[in-house]
C-alpha cells in the first residue's frame, strides 16, 4: 500500500503483483600542527590532496561520503504524523514511530516520487523492483530495535555527481570533477536522544523517528577535503532545485559520514576509518583533511590505522575516536515482512487501463524534472555572458540570507535588470556585495510582487 504524504489524506493505492567505548588521552600536538602543508585557499588545497604527499613515502588520499537527506514531505515514511522542526518534545509521534505492537507500516508516495526523482536528477539507474529490510541494532532512541531501510535492493543506483572547483587567483579557473554514486536507498531516520549531564540522564524525543531520508552513497572518488565539500555543495543545490530536500544543514536535514583511507600511491587501499555526523560543509572538509594528515602521521611514525569511527570536535579542530568497528557489528539484515516489494512503472511496463494514480510512473517523473544548478550556471554564462564565479557565487545565495534566491528569481533579475543596470555590472555588485540583493529587488524591480507571478 501506498499513502499521499500530507496530513490528514491517506489514500490507499494498489501495489502490483508480483558498546560505546571512549578512548583514553588526547590528541598529541594542536590541529594546526598535525595538519602539515595544509593551506586555505581552494588551489593550494586541490593541489596539496592531487599531489602525494611527500614525508619518508608518497601518499594518496582516497574519500567517499555516506549522505542523509531529509526528504520535503508533510508526513513521515511509514506513519500519517507529520514532519516539523523544533516541535515540542513527542508531540509528533504516531503508535506507529513509537512501535506499539500490531502497528503497520503504510508507505508515503511523496517520499518515493522523491527518490525517484532525485536518482533521475543524479543520472541514476532507477529500479523498477526495489526491497525494504529490516537492520537491527538496540539503541534507546530507536524503539523497534531495528531500522527499515533498502540493504539489498535499493530504489537507484549507478549514478554520477559532476561538480566544479574554482581554483585560481581570482577563483576564474574551473576544474570539473565527477564522483561515481553507488546507490541512493530509502530509509526512516531513528529518534534523538538529549543528554543531561547536570542530572546525569538522557531523554528521548521521537518527533524524528520514522521521519523520510534519502540515503546518498558516493563512491571514495575524492581525495581531500575541499572535494568533498564541493561535491556535498553542489548535491545540497540540485536537492534544493528539485524540492526534494531543503538540505538546511543547521537544522539536521543534510548530515554526512565521510570514510577516509590513505595508501601509498600502486599499492592496496589503506585501513579506512569513518568520521560520523559532519552537519556543516565547513567542518567536512575540515575533519577530512584532518583525517588524511592524521594518517599518515601515524603510519610515518610506526603505527597502524584502527578501522573505528571517529567523531570531529569542530572547537579543537581534530577527529576523536567513538568506537572500533574490528569487528563487523551483524546488523542481522532481514526483509522486511510488512512491506511488499516496491514496484515502479514507465511507458514501456505500464499496464493498460492503469490509474496514473495507483502506481507511480518514471517518465512522468522524469517530465517534471526542473533546470539543475550546473545547466542554469551554464546558461547564465552563455546567455548572459557572466564570468563563471559570478555563476558559482550567484546560486550559492540561494541557500543564504532570510530568504531563498530562487531560479525564478534569478531570471527575473536577468530581465528587469536591462533597463536598471547592465547585466554584468548587476552581477558583478551582487557578487562583490551579498547584502545588496535584498533591497535591490524591493527598490529597483519590485521583485517581491513580481515574482510571485512569474
Amino acid at each position: 500500500m501506498l499513502r499521499w504524504g500530507s496530513p490528514g489524506r491517506r489514500w490507499a493505492l494498489a501495489w502490483g503483483d508480483g558498546g560505546f567505548r571512549q578512548r583514553r588521552g588526547s590528541p598529541t600536538g594542536s590541529a594546526s600542527n598535525r595538519v602539515r602543508g595544509q593551506s586555505s585557499g581552494a588551489q593550494q588545497l586541490l593541489d596539496t590532496a592531487q599531489k602525494p604527499r611527500k614525508g619518508k613515502h608518497e601518499w594518496a588520499a582516497l574519500v567517499g561520503l555516506e549522505i542523509h537527506a531529509q526528504i520535503s514531505s508533510n508526513s513521515k515514511l511509514f506513519s500519517g504524523s507529520q514532519v516539523r522542526f523544533a516541535a515540542p518534545p513527542n508531540s509528533l509521534v504516531s503508535f506507529f514511530d513509537a512501535s506499539l505492537p500490531g502497528t503497520l507500516p503504510v508507505l508515503n508516495r511523496r517520499c518515493v516520487e522523491a527518490a525517484v526523482m532525485t536518482g533521475l536528477a543524479l543520472n541514476c539507474h532507477i529500479n523498477k523492483k526495489s526491497l525494504f529490510d529490516r537492520k537491527h541494532y538496540f539503541y534507546a532512541d530507536l524503539p523497534a530495535g531495528y531500522q527499515i531501510t533498502q540493504q539489498r535492493l535499493p530504489i537507484a543506483v549507478n549514478g554520477s555527481l559532476t561538480y566544479s572547483i574554482c581554483t585560481g587567483k581570482k577563483q576564474s579557473q574551473m576544474i570539473t570533477k565527477t564522483v561515481r554514486i553507488k546507490q541512493i536507498q530509502l530509509e526512516q531516520d531513528s529518534g534523538k536522544s538529549l543528554h543531561d549531564d547536570l542530572r546525569s540522564q538522557t531523554l528521548i524525543d521521537l518527533n524524528r523517528a520514522g521521519v523520510g531520508l534519502l540515503e546518498v552513497v558516493l563512491e571514495p572518488d575524492m581525495s581531500c577535503g575541499e572535494e568533498a565539500a564541493t561535491a556535498v555543495r553542489e548535491l545540497q543545490l540540485i536537492l534544493q532545485a528539485l524540492g526534494t530536500s531543503q538540505a538546511n544543514m543547521a537544522e539536521g536535514q543534510l548530515r554526512v559520514d565521510a570514510n577516509i583511507s590513505v595508501h601509498h600511491p600502486g599499492e592496496p587501499w589503506g585501513i579506512r576509518t569513518e568520521v560520523k555526523n559532519l552537519n556543516s560543509i565547513k567542518f567536512l572538509a575540515k575533519a577530512i583533511d584532518y583525517e588524511i594528515q592524521r594518517q599518515i602521521d601515524e603510519l610515518e611514525n610506526g603505527g597502524e590505522i584502527l578501522n573505528e569511527t571517529r567523531s570531529f570536535d569542530y572547537k579543537l579542530g581534530c577527529t576523536m575516536p567513538m568506537r572500533d568497528k574490528e569487528g563487523k557489528q551483524d546488523y542481522r539484515f532481514m526483509p522486511e515482512p510488512n512491506l511488499p516489494p516496491l514496484l515502479l512503472y514507465d511507458a514501456t511496463s505500464l499496464p493498460a487501463g492503469t490509474d496514473s494514480q495507483q502506481v507511480i510512473n518514471i517518465d512522468q517523473i522524469r517530465e517534471r524534472l526542473p533546470e539543475l544548478p550546473r545547466v542554469t550556471r551554464e546558461r547564465l554564462i552563455q546567455q548572459y555572458g557572466m564570468l563563471p564565479e559570478h555563476g558559482f557565487a550567484l546560486l550559492r545565495m540561494r541557500g543564504q540570507g532570510p530568504r531563498l534566491l530562487s531560479l525564478k528569481d534569478i531570471n527575473y533579475l536577468l530581465h528587469s535588470a536591462s533597463d536598471k543596470l547592465d547585466k554584468r555590472q548587476t552581477f558583478e555588485l551582487m557578487y562583490n556585495e551579498p547584502r545588496l540583493p535584498g533591497c535591490f529587488f524591493a527598490q529597483n524591480c519590485d521583485f517581491r510582487e513580481e515574482s510571485a507571478s512569474i
